[in-house]
C-alpha cells in the first residue's frame, strides 16, 4: 500500500520505568518493533528525539514541522506517521496541519500505557496509524487513536487516563479504523496552508492567561511586561471576563500585542453575547475570538501568526485565516503569506 515514513519524538509510547515513574527512552526502532506493520506498508524511521511531551519546546516543534516537510519533498514518501506525548499532541499536530499543503497525509498517534506494557495501546495505535498513513489521501493531518481517527484542528486530549483519550468535544471524528481498512466519514474544512516559517533564534512568546471568579488583570499585564507579543485569554462561558480585563486586553492590543479569545468550556463556540467585560466588550478591545478552539490550539494559532510576520495589522489578518476565516481580495497582503 506505501511507503510510510515514522518520526518519533518520544512520549509515553517510548517510555520506560526509570524508577521513580516512566520517561522517554526508547529509539524509534524500538518503537516499531512493537507494533504489527499492515501487509504491503515499507516502513522508514526518522528519530528527531525522545522526550516527555510536556517537555517539548517551540523550537521542537518547528524542527517537527520541517521535518514533516523535507520528507514529503521526496515523492516516493506516501505518508508519514508521527509518534508523539499525548500531553501536547493537539499542540504540534495541529502546528502542522496549518502549514501542510499536501493530499499525502500526516498522522500522529501515541499511547496512555508505557512500551513495555503487557496491556499497552502503542501498538494497535501505531499499527492504525501506518493503514491510515497508507491508505488514505487529502485529509490534512490526522490522529489516529483508539480504532478512531480525528482531524487535527479542534482535537484535543479530553482523557488523562483512558484508552479513547482524543476527540473534538465540538465536532465528530473523521473515520473509524477496523477489519484492516479505514472507513472515512467526513471531510474536514481546513483552510488554505500558511506559508512555512523559518526556525527563529528566539521563538516569540505566547502566553496563556485563566480567567475565574475574583480574577484581575495582573497576571495578563504581567505576560506583556515579560514580552509576550502573544496572549491567549482562557475566558468564562462564551467567552466571558470582566471590564477590568476588558482594559487591560485593549491596552495589550494597543501595543502590538495579538490576543486571541478562548473559553475554558469543553465544548461550543465563543459568542459574542454579553458586555460589561463579556465578548462583546474583549472584542471590541482587539482580542480575536477562535470559534471552538480550546487554549493549546489557540496558542498554536496565535504564534503561527507571529511567526508569518512582523506587521501588528497582518498577524492579526494571518490569525483569522488559522482560525479559518476566509481571507478576501481586502486582505491581499496576508493571503500573501498562504501558500499558492
Amino acid at each position: 500500500m506505501g511507503r510510510i515514513v515514522v518520526i518519533s519524538t518520544g512520549g509515553t509510547i517510548a517510555s520506560r520505568w526509570q524508577g521513580a515513574g516512566f520517561a522517554a527512552d526508547a529509539h524509534g526502532r524500538e518503537v516499531m518493533a512493537t507494533a504489527a506493520v499492515p501487509e504491503g506498508v515499507s516502513v522508514e524511521i526518522v528519530d528527531l528525539f525522545s522526550v516527555n511531551s510536556p517537555r517539548l519546546t517551540t523550537h521542537h516543534q518547528l524542527t517537527l514541522l520541517h521535518t514533516v516537510h523535507e520528507v514529503l519533498a521526496d515523492p516516493g514518501v506516501d505518508g508519514i506517521v508521527v509518534t508523539h506525548g499525548t500531553d501536547t499532541l493537539e499542540e504540534s499536530a495541529f502546528l502542522v496541519d496549518l502549514h501542510h499543503d499536501d493530499p499525502r497525509p500526516v498522522v500522529f498517534t501515541g499511547a496512555q500505557l508505557p512500551l513495555d506494557a503487557a496491556d499497552g495501546d502503542g501498538p494497535g495505535n501505531l499499527h492504525d496509524a501506518l493503514l491510515t498513513a497508507a491508505t488514505t489521501r487529502g485529509l490534512g493531518v490526522l490522529v489516529a487513536f483508539d480504532g478512531k481517527v480525528h482531524p487535527a484542528r479542534g482535537t484535543v486530549k479530553t482523557q488523562t487516563l483512558a484508552a479513547d483519550a482524543f476527540a473534538d468535544p465540538s465536532g465528530d471524528r473523521i473515520g473509524n479504523i477496523g477489519f484492516g481498512r479505514v472507513s472515512v466519514l467526513r471531510q474536514p474544512q481546513r483552510p488554505v496552508a500558511l506559508a512555512l516559517p523559518a526556525v527563529p533564534g528566539a521563538a516569540p512568546r505566547v502566553d496563556m492567561v485563566m480567567h475565574h471568579a475574583d480574577a484581575d488583570p495582573l497576571l495578563l499585564n504581567a505576560a506583556v511586561d515579560a514580552g509576550a507579543q502573544g496572549i491567549v485569554l482562557v475566558a468564562t462561558g462564551a467567552g466571558n471576563a470582566t471590564p477590568e480585563i476588558v482594559e487591560a486586553v485593549a491596552s495589550a492590543t494597543s501595543r502590538g500585542v495579538l490576543v486571541a479569545l478562548t473559553t475554558r468550556v469543553q465544548a461550543g463556540p465563543v459568542t459574542e453575547i454579553y458586555t460589561h467585560g463579556g465578548a462583546v466588550d474583549l472584542v471590541a478591545a482587539g482580542a480575536v475570538p477562535t470559534g471552538t478552539l480550546r487554549a493549546g490550539q489557540a496558542r498554536i494559532a496565535v504564534l503561527s501568526a507571529l511567526l508569518a510576520t512582523t506587521d501588528p495589522r497582518e498577524r492579526d489578518r494571518v490569525l483569522r485565516h488559522a482560525l479559518g476565516e476566509a481571507v478576501t481580495a481586502d486582505d491581499r497582503p496576508a493571503a500573501e503569506l498562504v501558500q499558492a
